[in-house]
């Protein structure tokens, strides 16, 4: 491992063949421990209501969570290895050496990474909700119109008495991506009404869903940051799904998780507990997805310039 100078301007951190084959070997076999289990449920053809989630509806692969990628400033020795396993699309093969080159970055995908981070340094500046107790997912089953996990699990409570709890507390969601999958007519019953167009104005830190977000926003960077840091997103999107489902009117027994009682007063506290804890944990990884981000587009900015100041007459 060694520094040496990249552009004759930053730094940048060599690693040799066997220290970087080793990172990524290590990364693998750590996400294949949660990889390898669901693989195996798939061949069974068995569902997990909490766990598939976070492939299903991200769509995000086990075999992209598996794949190490070191990050922007990173350079790794030119081998066989990194040729089969890193492609010329974003990565820059030069002088025995491979590197994530955010110079390959197109329009479309420089205009993601701006969305991104426009969205996270949005949702870090403003201030945690947390009076929303996880009624989202009540909102879902609401009136019975769609049990999304019928199937795998059944309600621990009468369509009855979780249509009383949505209609008897304020419904606060700012998450479009769980607001839209309200059932019809419990939508109206939400005190805002996200859409797409305004996520930077709504997404706020104490949102669980914003939270295991980091987790999607973390993979659609790579290979731009690291998978160190997308390990860290996904375990902690691991937890805050765990909680959402405990917080359900699902039962949840056969797979061990004991509900968060919400429909309580003691339920409604406990959540806020578990919703304050991710919400301090998901803080500082919002924050080196953020400086990873504008590193990255800075990098691709100044050689914008550098190729416009060389394309202008002396």
């Amino acid at each position: 491992m060694m520094l040496r100078m990249a552009a004759g301007t930053v730094d940048e951190l060599l690693l040799t063949r066997e220290e970087w084959t080793e990172a990524a070997s290590t990364h693998r076999k750590l996400a294949q421990a949660w990889t390898q289990p669901t693989r195996d449920r798939r061949a069974r053809g068995e569902k997990h209501p909490v766990h598939d989630f976070l492939n299903t509806y991200y769509q995000i692969s086990l075999g992209r969570l598996e794949i190490w990628h070191p990050g922007f400033g990173v350079a790794l020795e030119d081998c066989s290895e990194a040729r089969a396993l890193f492609s010329e699309r974003n990565y820059r093969f030069a002088e025995g050496s491979c590197t994530a080159d955010p110079t390959l970055l197109d329009k479309k995908a420089r205009a993601r990474l701006q969305f991104m981070q426009r969205l996270l340094e949005a949702t870090q500046l403003r201030a945690p909700n947390f009076a929303c107790h996880g009624l989202h997912e009540w909102a879902m089953v609401y009136r019975g119109t769609m049990i999304r996990h019928h199937e795998t699990a059944p309600l621990r409570l009468s369509q009855g008495e979780i249509d009383d709890v949505v209609e008897s507390r304020p419904l606060c969601c700012t998450h479009f991506d769980a607001f839209r999958f309200f059932s019809p007519v419990a939508q109206p019953l939400n005190r805002v009404q996200p859409d797409l167009w305004t996520r930077e104005e709504n997404e706020q830190p104490g949102c669980i869903h914003v939270n295991m977000d980091l987790y999607k926003w973390s993979a659609k960077s790579q290979p731009w940051v690291s998978s160190a840091l997308l390990w860290e997103c996904f375990l902690l999107a691991v937890k805050a799904r765990e909680v959402d489902m405990r917080a359900s009117p699902y039962d949840l027994s056969d797979y061990d998780y004991p509900p968060i009682a919400v429909e309580t007063e003691a339920g409604r506290a406990s959540y806020e507990v578990e919703q304050r804890a991710l919400e301090e944990e998901a803080r500082p990884l919002r924050r080196k997805l953020i400086a990873a981000l504008q590193i990255v587009l800075a990098a691709h900015e100044g050689e914008d310039h550098i190729r416009s100041d060389a394309g202008r007459s002396p």
